[in-house]
């Protein structure tokens, strides 16, 4: 008894800490919607996004639907309980996600580069941007075949990557910390350490998943709704 009711509360955790994550990268989305909504003065940190602001706003929605509904994803019994909630909640994913990595990557290629961003950091940014939609569409792709274990893997490696810029606050501690080392070469690294710790904790995660009992929760589910 009272392992069955301590584990569906810690396996909360996961989730909670996800939408603690999202909450600077939210909020600051959130701050840029309304600073466009409101009219506000035009600086040079903001000035492109006032001169093309349909990709930023595109990629505000999307990726705020896409890291709050997606932490929900993470929680096991919740999946296992409430099939057709998670089956719907995917629905909004994807397309979500999508356009989060593709408003992303035009934002990258067309916008001007803000001061300290260079070569190597648009390179990052079309590495890690491709990576997220390749992900999204090998995941849908395999939840089309029933591949329930490629899909959670795919899927968990598209949400690390497109939570990069939660984890990015934190990497960017040093930034803050020595203001005489800002340069190209430090935000390179600190932009990069983010998506790479985020992509070795969902590897170690897709490792230690329990794939095997979830996949044949789904299998019986999908069976006995023909």
């Amino acid at each position: 008894m009272t392992t069955s009711f301590r584990q569906p509360k810690m396996e909360w955790l996961i989730p909670t800490g996800l939408l603690i994550l999202s909450l600077v990268p939210v909020i600051a989305g959130a701050a840029r919607m309304a600073e466009l909504g409101s009219g506000a003065a035009i600086t040079p940190d903001n000035a492109r996004f006032f001169a093309s602001p349909i990709p930023i706003v595109l990629h505000i929605v999307s990726i705020t639907l896409y890291a709050i509904l997606g932490a929900f994803q993470f929680a096991p019994t919740f999946r296992r309980r409430h099939v057709k909630w998670h089956r719907a909640i995917g629905r909004i994913l994807v397309p979500a996600g999508l356009v989060a990595a593709l408003s992303g990557l035009w934002m990258s290629h067309f916008y001007p580069w803000p001061q300290y961003d260079g070569v190597m950091l648009y390179g990052l940014r079309l590495l890690f941007g491709f990576a997220m939609l390749v992900s999204i569409i090998l995941g849908a792709v395999a939840i089309q075949q029933r591949d329930y274990k490629q899909h959670g893997a795919w899927m968990i490696r598209a949400y690390a990557i497109g939570m990069g810029a939660g984890t990015q606050v934190f990497t960017h501690i040093p930034w803050f910390l020595f203001p005489s080392l800002q340069g190209e070469l430090l935000r390179v690294l600190c932009m990069g350490a983010g998506w790479v710790l985020n992509l070795a904790v969902a590897e170690w995660a897709i490792r230690k998943r329990p794939f095997a009992t979830t996949n044949t929760h789904f299998r019986k589910t999908a069976v006995s709704s023909q």
